[in-house]
């Protein structure tokens, strides 16, 4: 009757080792996300900071695809405020969804040490 258990517990076992990994990558994938979203909130940052130096009547172009189209100073602003909003919110998201990931992972770690314990405590049983 102990063969059952053992390979049920093997089969738990292989189930959280694989959900871990899994969740691992995500978290790794997250954090690339994240600083590639720092560094673009960076460079928004940056691009707001020099265009806040020019005077009104500047002629200014936004990029649009491969092309640069005449704006007004005043809609850049605008459109950079709005971008780096959405790129703060993304990062947040996205940090969220990280502490999330690594609760999971810390769960899962700990049930795989319940289990490694629990075939310990029968090995010893026998």
């Amino acid at each position: 009757m102990a063969k059952p258990v053992d390979l049920e517990l093997k089969k738990a076992f292989v189930e959280l080792q694989v959900k871990m990994v899994e969740t691992s990558k995500k978290i790794q994938v997250i954090d690339s996300q994240i600083g590639v979203l720092k560094r673009v909130l960076q460079h928004a940052d940056i691009t707001q900071r020099e265009i806040s130096t020019l005077p009104p009547d500047t002629k200014t172009y936004e990029s649009v695809g491969r092309m640069f189209l005449l704006t007004d100073l005043a809609e850049i602003k605008s459109n950079l405020k709005n971008r780096t909003a959405l790129l703060t919110q993304r990062t947040t998201e996205l940090e969220n969804n990280k502490q999330y990931l690594e609760k999971n992972l810390k769960e899962s770690e700990n049930n795989i040490r319940e289990m490694v314990q629990q075939k310990k405590e029968q090995s010893e049983t026998k």
